[in-house]
């Protein structure tokens, strides 16, 4: 027999997977609970480049493979393209783009480049990375802040529909106003709904160049952090312990966790100066 879920189109042409949970009567937050799946041996193979994509983030599909195969996986560049552009991976050049925006919409510039970070809430960004589980895998999206590193909000989805990054940057605004806010290329970000939420707020976009992930390297840094400092660590079977498990990984990372980068403060007491930054 057939589930609901089972019923559910992601790559629908027509219908978005919130549409189609409303005319089945199935609860859309139900959806979203269950890991996006794979073959196992597909899951270790995304886990694997997984890790090395976090030691080696200039490496596209071509040397992926390379490296894949010296580690005696018979895989070819076909496999590991589609894993990876699943996984939302590029490389830190320019090359094939796996990341695209959103069809018809404007990119904007990099505002960034030499520009001194000073102060709270002049610069967020944020991005999207792949989260293994035991027997399937999610999307995670936060946003951060530029000068304390704090982790203003985030959520968990099991597809890169758009709208868990506009649903987070819904609750990170409650926490203040940005001046300047950074994403890469990705149709989440490039899409009208997004774009028009900051514009709407006088916020600037500026958004990374052409397979330049180091445009946005505060959110790069924070994906290594808490994949290795959790993640891997714990290796979580379901969707709710995954996100029980974040949550309190990121009460350490904002509240206790101490930055060298920040003179060993934490980013709560950077970002709301319950301590003084030296300058």
């Amino acid at each position: 027999m057939t589930s609901k879920r089972q019923m559910i189109e992601p790559m629908h042409p027509m219908l978005s997977i919130r549409r189609q949970c409303e005319l089945i009567g199935l609860n859309r937050a139900s959806y979203y609970l269950e890991p996006a799946g794979e073959s196992s041996f597909n899951l270790h193979l995304m886990r694997m480049i997984d890790e090395q994509y976090l030691r080696t983030p200039f490496y596209g599909y071509p040397k992926m493979t390379a490296e894949l195969q010296r580690q005696g996986y018979a895989v070819n560049r076909k496999r590991v393209a589609r894993l990876m552009q699943k996984m939302g991976l590029q490389a830190l050049f320019p090359g094939r783009k796996l990341s695209q925006p959103a069809v018809g919409h404007p990119i904007y510039p990099y505002l960034l480049r030499d520009v001194t970070i000073t102060r709270p809430n002049q610069v967020w960004s944020t991005d999207i990375t792949y989260v293994p589980l035991r027997q399937g895998f999610m999307y995670l999206v936060a946003v951060i802040d530029w000068f304390s590193r704090y982790v203003l909000a985030w959520q968990l989805s099991n597809t890169l529909e758009g709208h868990f990054c506009l649903e987070t940057l819904d609750r990170a605004l409650t926490c203040g106003t940005p001046a300047i806010f950074n994403t890469d290329q990705g149709a989440q970000f490039t899409a009208l709904p997004f774009t028009q939420r900051l514009l709407a707020d006088n916020i600037r976009i500026s958004m990374d160049g052409r397979g330049r992930a180091l445009d946005n390297i505060f959110v790069e840094r924070l994906w290594r952090s808490v994949k290795y400092e959790d993640i891997y660590l714990k290796a979580y079977d379901t969707v709710p312990a995954l996100q029980q498990g974040l949550y309190d990984y990121f009460q350490f990372y904002n509240h206790v966790r101490p930055h060298q980068s920040l003179a060993y403060q934490t980013p709560a007491e950077v970002h709301y100066g319950l301590k003084v930054f030296p300058s």
